[in-house]
């Protein structure tokens, strides 16, 4: 059985958020995704929940060698534009 969750990236992706942050669930299929980014790590400590196998969803790849990979969403994501953040202008 496959479930499918659209998950939204507040930034589109340009590795400006952590709100894709996804748990991969098998170190098997974790270890076959390249090597994140150090704007990736970045993002990543920024994270709920953060774990050892924590990616952006926006940066994994969809490749036949992943077929079967599980994710996992966190119970929580920390967005700042939602969460009342408001940039100061420059």
């Amino acid at each position: 059985m496959s479930v499918c969750t659209v998950i939204a990236g507040a930034c589109e992706g340009s590795l400006a958020c952590s709100t894709c942050h996804v748990i991969v669930m098998d170190m098997e299929y974790y270890t076959k995704l390249e090597d994140p980014s150090d704007e990736e790590n970045d993002m990543l400590d920024l994270a709920f929940g953060l774990t050892e196998t924590s990616r952006l969803g926006c940066q994994i790849i969809a490749r036949p060698e992943l077929d079967g990979i599980r994710l996992a969403i966190p119970a929580a994501t920390r967005n700042f534009a939602v969460d009342g953040y408001v940039p100061k202008p420059h």
